[in-house]
């Protein structure tokens, strides 16, 4: 492998690594993840990869897996260095600058999609986006505000496993819903009111859509009266609710066991 020595930390390619934060998006799509766990799993995708930042020991780990990439830029440098270009610690000796992939079609989605209203969290975009590549869900759907599971946090929280699905953004939710029921999706929307249906009594139909929405709000009436039913956790009543990442992987089983 060729190395570039960082000694300059001007070099114009690295700057993304400084400049690149949660929720920006550049007219490339790039993105920009860290940790070894996360990057040597992007590393086994078909993602386009424009460069490689770390130290010594993660590229004599991988090198294999390095090799069968075409990476324009592989940079070398120690922890320190790292420190100074992205202007916070790293706790890990590796990032990676790698481009999204293209969106999927709705029409190309699978007959289980995991859809989210606006989560404000990156974290828990990324864990949501972990646990349904861990049950099987491939298909997310996610609003083109807020954060992207390709932020870097949520690539962090999901493990790089983000990539193993299937991913489509839009614009207007009651437009998507629509879409997905015409294509013969039935909508779940996960909240909590006086006409929900217990997750135990959900008769799961063979094309379904749960929805998940804001941690602190919920999703809108407006949104809940478009949806096919809405479905609620039982729960002990002295707790108001579950963190949304756990809502969406408790209803994600039960729908997959369904």
């Amino acid at each position: 492998m060729k190395f570039t020595k960082i000694s300059d930390l001007n070099i114009p390619n690295l700057q993304i690594y400084r400049h690149l934060r949660d929720n920006v998006v550049t007219k490339d799509n790039s993105f920009i993840a860290d940790s070894p766990m996360v990057v040597t799993t992007l590393l086994k995708t078909s993602l386009e990869i424009k460069s490689i930042f770390a130290n010594k020991k993660y590229f004599d780990e991988n090198r294999e897996l390095i090799q069968t990439k075409n990476i324009p830029n592989l940079y070398l440098g120690d922890k320190s260095l790292m420190k100074e270009i992205v202007g916070h610690n790293i706790h890990h000796g590796v990032m990676m600058h790698g481009i999204r992939p293209d969106e999927t079609p709705l029409e190309e989605l699978d007959e289980h999609i995991i859809m989210l209203d606006l989560i404000s969290k990156n974290e828990n975009v990324g864990a949501i986006a972990r646990s349904a590549a861990a049950l099987g869900i491939n298909s997310f759907i996610t609003p083109n505000k807020g954060p992207h599971p390709y932020g870097r946090k949520a690539l962090r929280v999901s493990m790089g496993h983000i990539s193993k699905l299937k991913l489509l953004t839009y614009n207007d939710i009651f437009n998507t819903i629509k879409n997905l029921q015409e294509k013969g999706y039935k909508v779940f929307a996960a909240e909590i009111t006086k006409d929900s249906i217990p997750l135990k009594d959900v008769q799961v139909p063979k094309r379904w859509v749960i929805l998940m929405g804001d941690e602190a709000h919920g999703i809108s009436k407006e949104v809940l009266e478009i949806c096919d039913e809405v479905v609620s956790i039982e729960m002990n009543k002295e707790v108001k609710s579950f963190n949304v990442s756990v809502a969406a992987g408790i209803l994600m089983y039960n729908f997959i066991k369904g």
